[in-house]
């Protein structure tokens, strides 16, 4: 038998290949060099890539035999990972290759703007010797905040124990205990950034998230507060601070990551750097050898689970292993749900139960465990979330998790509820299934109220008391501001009079209008859940 086909389309360690070992048929390939790279992949098994490589529906499609993408480093930007999966081709990368670096870099930017270590050096350099122009600050005794208290976010935790600084995080899924387990305070945001005289911030990149520490949030910083971002670019608008380091409204910044990368075409100007007190680095957060090896070698032990039919830790996409294909459709639905369930929650997630009744009963459904924690964790960590690593992840922030099987199910053929206790007692549930012929993914149940809402992009999530003319209030409103409403569902008032609704829109809808709707209304809950297209 022929050895399966490994293509190495980039420049990856010696270890990689070493950890590869004598098994495969090992080519090469430049794979910025686009006819090579389409012919190399003809009768490849696996390919193996960094950031420059694109594989995308046209390189997918040229390789018929292709049955995993091995990306030796943390982000996907360069996958498809939708035509990947319409494919069945498995993408799996290194999510924690480079979480030391990126720790240590975050000190790196920390200590460098409290010091003022760029500037003296290029002063000194540049033949100048003006001590008194530098004075800088001491961490001893300063308050940090970190926002995201993630893997990364616990590892600077660790390492600015040393320096006798206070650290505090706002993190809404991290519960007390296991802020308290790392030496941490939990605060609001806005008390973060008041009290901090370090912010540096560690969330993963969502709608949400894009662009969450901007104007309003500067004015709240002291003077005398920097602000670092090795995370994600877009995080922090670029614009806003901008003005503040002009403005005075804040002393300093270090980024590693921008919202453009590199932050300008070459020959034009980028304002951030025109500032005295910015240091910035070109994107280093993994750029070190051991991160880098650390990547090769495991993206190198995947592949060889891959080609061998094992379970794969650091899988993106599929599950691995053996799934009846009576369950398979269902944890499509199940990872959608986990998702909607994060977005109608308001505090850290303590406990979780994970329901699934009817016919299903029969079946080995574990997956959809994995599936439900990996939805529900998607948009909460800075690390991208795998069927596999999901129950660690849920472990490190303290959630319970239990599979629960019936075969009773009066309503539905089959039904799975997520039922979850947050940090703060109350209890939330969620409910959908697959209908008919099509196995359309619907909500049917949010806190007891019974729906029936096919999950689309973009949801809104409200509950009122119940009266006339509340719809008429919200459709003005969405229509003045030019967001269709494709869908609605209005679930009957409950025992406190309060009535449920959950409207599909065509596109988002922004926050000062959200705001606005939810005093209209006058709803308790009113949520804006946002769902990613695998």
């Amino acid at each position: 038998m022929p050895k399966p086909v490994v293509l190495i389309a980039e420049e990856l360690s010696p270890a990689t290949i070493d950890a590869l070992g004598p098994d495969f048929d090992v080519r090469y390939v430049d794979g910025t060099d686009r006819p090579a790279l389409l012919s190399a992949l003809g009768d490849a098994n696996a390919v193996l890539i960094r950031s420059a490589t694109k594989v995308d529906a046209e390189a997918i499609a040229a390789a018929p035999v292709l049955k995993v993408v091995a990306r030796a480093g943390v982000g996907l930007d360069n996958v498809d990972i939708k035509a990947a999966t319409t494919a069945g081709v498995m993408v799996v990368n290194a999510p924690t290759s480079n979480i030391i670096s990126a720790a240590e870099l975050t000190i790196g930017h920390i200590l460098s703007l409290a010091r003022r270590i760029p500037a003296a050096h290029a002063s000194l350099a540049g033949g100048a010797w003006k001590r008194s122009a530098f004075t800088g600050t001491e961490l001893f005794e300063k308050t940090v905040g970190i926002i995201g208290l993630g893997r990364i976010g616990a590892l600077i935790a660790a390492r600015l124990q040393a320096f006798g600084v206070t650290v505090v995080a706002y993190d809404p899924y991290v519960t007390p205990a296991r802020a308290q387990q790392l030496g941490v305070q939990l605060l609001e945001l806005d008390d973060l950034l008041s009290q901090s005289d370090f912010v540096t911030i560690h969330m993963p990149k969502t709608p949400e998230t894009t662009g969450m520490i901007g104007a309003e949030q500067f004015r709240r910083m002291k003077k005398s507060a920097y602000v670092v971002n090795v995370a994600r670019g877009g995080l922090i608008d670029e614009a806003a601070l901008y003005t503040a380091l002009s403005e005075g409204e804040i002393a300093g910044a270090g980024l590693d990551v921008f919202t453009s990368e590199p932050p300008a075409p070459e020959g034009t100007a980028f304002p951030l750097l025109s500032l005295p007190n910015v240091i910035v680095t070109p994107h280093l957060g993994a750029s070190t050898e051991e991160a880098q090896e650390k990547a090769g070698v495991s993206v190198a032990k995947s592949v060889k689970l891959a080609l061998e039919g094992d379970l794969v830790p650091d899988a993106v996409n599929v599950a691995g292993g053996v799934i009846d294909p009576f369950v398979r459709p269902g944890i499509a639905l199940v990872e959608k749900l986990g998702q909607f369930f994060t977005g109608l929650s308001h505090s850290a997630l303590t406990n979780l139960d994970i329901e699934v009744r009817g016919e299903l009963a029969a079946y080995d459904v574990s997956v959809y465990r994995l599936a439900a924690l990996k939805g529900i964790l998607a948009n909460v960590v800075s690390e991208n979330v795998s069927y596999v690593n999901a129950p660690l992840f849920a472990e490190q922030r303290g959630i319970e998790t239990r599979l629960i099987v019936e075969a009773e199910s009066p309503l539905y053929r089959n039904i799975t509820i997520l039922r979850g206790t947050l940090a703060d007692g109350t209890v939330l549930t969620v409910a959908g299934t697959l209908a008919g012929t099509r196995m359309v993914p619907k909500v049917v149940g949010i806190n007891g109220y019974e729906i029936e809402v096919p999950m689309e992009r973009h949801h809104l999530v409200m509950r009122y008391a119940d009266r006339p003319g509340i719809v008429a209030i919200y459709g003005q409103k969405l229509g003045g501001a030019g967001i269709n409403i494709a869908g609605l569902q209005v679930a009957q008032a409950d025992a406190s009079g309060r009535a449920l609704s959950v409207l599909t829109v065509d596109s988002p809808v922004p926050d000062d209008l959200l705001d606005e709707m939810r005093e209209s209304v006058g709803a308790d809950l009113f949520r804006r859940i946002e769902l990613t297209e695998e």
